[in-house]
């Protein structure tokens, strides 16, 4: 299956783990739309299984067109998305194995700090990193970019051109009014990760408040499970990841695994210094990765 180590954001996250024994292989016509950027089986909206309400309906009238209302919750995610880097967390994962029938089998949990050097510099520090137990699961590189970037997922002005949008119908979430969208690539490129799934955004501040689906596309032997990542409001009219769960099976060529995962991001802090910050670097000297990440297993 696969994961990663946190939003920056948001977050949410899901993972692909991919299990000790080989995977299916893939056929040489899948193969070559791959390398064309062209894998029709990934690509395009598709809405999570369960996550219509009664009630929502894509025929429902809205305040504004649709379009409209696409164009400024991306922009109001680009926003969110400057706002983020200017501040600091701690990021709680954990994830346990299974075998298909739920009997239960390792783990694998740290914790970590997403900070800055007294120069603006912005990394991943981790504080808290017992030996992994998991003997069913590898987390692999894929694993960590979509815990960074699919399971908190922020659909950017400058991204929403490589999506699919489509409009679902209002929703109830809680005491939340919202508007739900299906999501997914309009096309798949080679070494890229997506988000395919449902979003929902707040009909008040058009923030997205939770985003349910998988990271795609599945790579290999690699098995990717289906998340839901929720937000809550920190600041202002901006709503932070502060919760991913995913519970799923993952069915390998020769066995399935369940697997269970759940990332908290908390103790959001917003930056006190003046320094402009762009995108976050590594800074030299301190850890790129969580102890023990391996890259996935060999066919």
């Amino acid at each position: 299956m696969g994961i990663r180590k946190f939003l920056y954001a948001t977050v949410a996250l899901l993972l692909s783990f991919s299990a000790l024994a080989a995977g299916p292989q893939r056929g040489k016509e899948k193969e070559k739309d791959k390398d064309r950027g062209q894998t029709p089986a990934y690509a395009g909206a598709q809405c999570s299984p369960g996550t219509g309400g009664p009630g929502a309906s894509a025929q429902e009238t809205t305040p504004i067109p649709v379009e409209e209302m696409i164009r400024r919750f991306a922009q109001h995610e680009s926003d969110f998305k400057v706002a983020r880097d200017n501040y600091t967390y701690t990021q709680e994962f954990l994830m346990k194995e299974g075998d298909g029938n739920g009997v239960p089998g390792g783990e694998y949990q740290y914790t970590s700090e997403v900070i800055f050097t007294p120069q603006g510099k912005r990394y991943e520090h981790y504080i808290y990193a017992p030996p992994s137990t998991l003997h069913r699961l590898v987390l692999t590189s894929e694993d960590m970019k979509d815990l960074e970037s699919v399971q908190p997922f922020v659909l950017t002005a400058e991204d929403l051109p490589k999506y699919d949008v489509q409009y679902a119908g209002m929703e109830k979430l809680d005491e939340l009014n919202t508007y739900k969208f299906c999501v997914g690539p309009k096309r798949i490129e080679k070494n890229q990760r997506y988000f395919r799934g449902t979003i929902w955004v707040d009909t008040h501040d058009l923030a997205v408040v939770k985003s349910d689906g998988k990271a795609v596309p599945e790579i290999g032997n690699q098995q990717f499970p289906r998340f839901a990542t929720y937000r809550e409001n920190i600041e202002g009219t901006f709503w932070f990841p502060t919760y991913t769960h995913a519970d799923d099976v993952l069915h390998f060529k020769d066995d399935d695994v369940q697997m269970r995962m759940t990332v908290r991001y908390k103790n959001y802090k917003r930056f006190g210094s003046t320094i402009q910050l762009g995108k976050s670097t590594e800074v030299p000297g301190t850890p790129s990765g969580p102890p023990q990440t391996q890259p996935a297993p060999k066919k």
